[in-house]
């Protein structure tokens, strides 16, 4: 009898009465650390399949999207399909990302590029690649600043793929810090792969309610609403002078999440790409 793994099935409503809709979905999709996203249907009315790094967790995974996504019209459905080493197939296609120095790669892929920096993820949480536009935006601001030398902290690292880059431009003191057990795990292996093990400081922490030193330079790839809810936790951690990058912002948040940091930190600059927005404040 032939395996099956079981997966989600998103059933998006018409685009054209929902264009933000794709993004708010692998916003979503980012907390369940999805290991392969399959896109099918038509431009008008797509439908993902969706397979998780652990299948037992699809239930609950279904539960969290229903609740976070009942006003969108999406429908979810749990399925079960014939396992045909779906993972191998589904990221196979992935390939490298290139913002300015930085070049990001699956291991399959990782020939070093013929100038800039390479930092390799193996992209088995689905985002955090460099392929999500949040992730892009934070490695275009974070080359816009000193980072050789410098203390760099990374709130809700991922896959460590800030982390990562940070190392690489040159950064003294790096720590990657995440709440979720699943992303430390990921980010733990792929500081393997760039043979960073001893170079990054890898934890898993709660801003909230665990002492984390301040940094010269601080990111943090949220939700614009954990942002705005967690803005003064974050700003704490800016040291005088330094710099802090948020991205996860869609364009209709961005006012509300700059008038939370403004209070202490001076907003310099803004990235856009698409819906998403990225900010960089320092604190003078």
């Amino acid at each position: 009898m032939a395996r099956t793994i079981r997966c989600l099935d998103l059933h998006f409503p018409t685009l054209a009465d929902h264009p933000d809709l794709p993004d708010l979905v692998s916003l979503a999709l980012d907390d369940l650390s999805p290991a392969a996203i399959h896109e099918a249907g038509d431009d008008l009315a797509p439908v993902w399949r969706v397979f998780l790094a652990d299948p037992a967790r699809i239930e609950g995974a279904a539960a969290k999207l229903g609740a976070r996504l009942v006003a969108t019209g999406l429908r979810i459905e749990v399925a079960e399909v014939a396992d045909e080493d779906w993972a191998a197939r589904s990221q196979a296609h992935l390939t490298r990302v290139t913002v300015g120095r930085i070049t990001v790669a699956p291991p399959w892929d990782a020939a070093p590029p013929s100038d800039g920096t390479l930092v390799i993820v193996y992209p088995s949480t689905g985002f955090g690649t460099g392929h999500h536009q949040t992730t892009r935006l934070c490695l275009g601001l974070l080359q816009k600043v000193e980072i050789a030398g410098r203390r760099v902290v990374d709130l809700g690292t991922g896959s460590g793929v800030l982390a990562l880059a940070a190392w690489r431009l040159g950064a003294a003191d790096v720590e990657a810090l995440d709440y979720d057990e699943d992303a430390i795990v990921n980010a733990r292996e792929n500081l393997r792969l760039n043979h960073a093990e001893k170079a990054i400081t890898l934890r898993q922490a709660d801003v909230r309610v665990e002492p984390i030193g301040a940094g010269d330079v601080v990111t943090a790839n949220l939700t614009g609403a954990m942002l705005v809810a967690l803005a003064s936790s974050i700003a704490s951690l800016v040291r005088p002078g330094g710099t802090l990058i948020l991205s996860g912002i869609l364009a209709a948040e961005v006012d509300a999440v700059g008038s939370a940091f403004s209070a202490e930190l001076t907003q310099q600059d803004m990235a856009a790409e698409n819906e998403w927005r990225a900010l960089r404040f320092t604190r003078v």
